[in-house]
């Protein structure tokens, strides 16, 4: 596991009160938190690279990638996730 940093963050009470009672573990949970929200705007600056190179992705494109993550579609939009 790599070090940690103590840092104080300032929640609306009324998030406090519902993140406690979901966990224990405020610092854990916050900290997963963080790190998807850095997962996910990598990946958006990732794919806006890409289309400024390679240009805007075909609704080809659009629909695999909906089918890998969520499952397949079938013609009538609806999805069977594996």
């Amino acid at each position: 596991m790599s070090g940690t940093t103590r840092i104080t963050v300032t929640l609306p009470t009324e998030q406090v009160t519902e993140l406690r009672k979901l966990t224990d573990n405020v610092s854990g949970y916050v900290a997963e938190a963080v790190a998807r929200q850095i997962r996910h705007q990598l990946l958006g600056d990732d794919l806006r690279r890409h289309q400024e190179e390679q240009g805007a992705f075909s609704d080809e494109e659009l629909a695999e990638a909906r089918a890998r993550i969520f499952g397949t579609v079938d013609g009538a939009g609806h999805t069977d996730a594996a």
